[in-house]
């Protein structure tokens, strides 16, 4: 393959265009979210990510996967949340090396209050133009390729619906 046929090759242009959506459609809901909510796409996707979970909580190594933050990073967004009042770190009562990210009534209660408008922005920036085959391939397909690309992910949600002490 010479150059300029490389160049041409199909599959840059759809990892192009996987690209550009997914930098197009954070941008869209990370400027709605700042707007509407002072909230940062990462903050929301921290509170979602655990509203969403078994027990409203997840141990922090399988949140940060979810997230596709560094451990570090994800230890920062807590310190910040747990200032807001909108997320404890609970410790494990089976492993005491283990912490959780557990959503608190306050957390909660933001998720419930923003949710509704999230869902209309992604019903307007996302979902609108797709009908409800086109929606059913497309998850299929990035849940394909997430599992994939972030079996960390996988592993963490797995865990998550599992193993969450009761």
């Amino acid at each position: 393959m010479d150059r300029s046929d490389a160049l041409d090759d199909p599959r840059l242009t759809l990892a192009g265009l996987f690209f550009e959506t997914h930098d197009g459609l954070t941008a869209h809901l990370s400027r709605r979210l700042e707007a509407d909510f002072g909230m940062s796409h990462q903050t929301f996707e921290v509170l979602l990510r655990l509203a969403r979970s078994p027990d409203q909580r997840l141990r922090l190594s399988d949140l940060a996967a979810q997230v596709t933050m560094s451990a570090s990073g994800l230890s920062r967004a807590v310190d910040r949340l747990e200032l807001e009042g909108t997320v404890a770190r609970v410790a494990c009562p089976t492993d005491r090396r283990s912490v959780y990210a557990a959503l608190t009534d306050e957390g909660r209660a933001r998720v419930d209050a923003l949710l509704p408008t999230h869902l209309e922005h992604l019903e307007e920036e996302f979902t609108g133009p797709l009908d409800a085959a086109d929606r059913a391939d497309l998850e299929r397909i990035l849940r394909r390729l997430r599992d994939h690309v972030n079996p960390e992910a996988v592993r963490a949600s797995t865990f998550a619906d599992d193993a969450v002490p009761r």
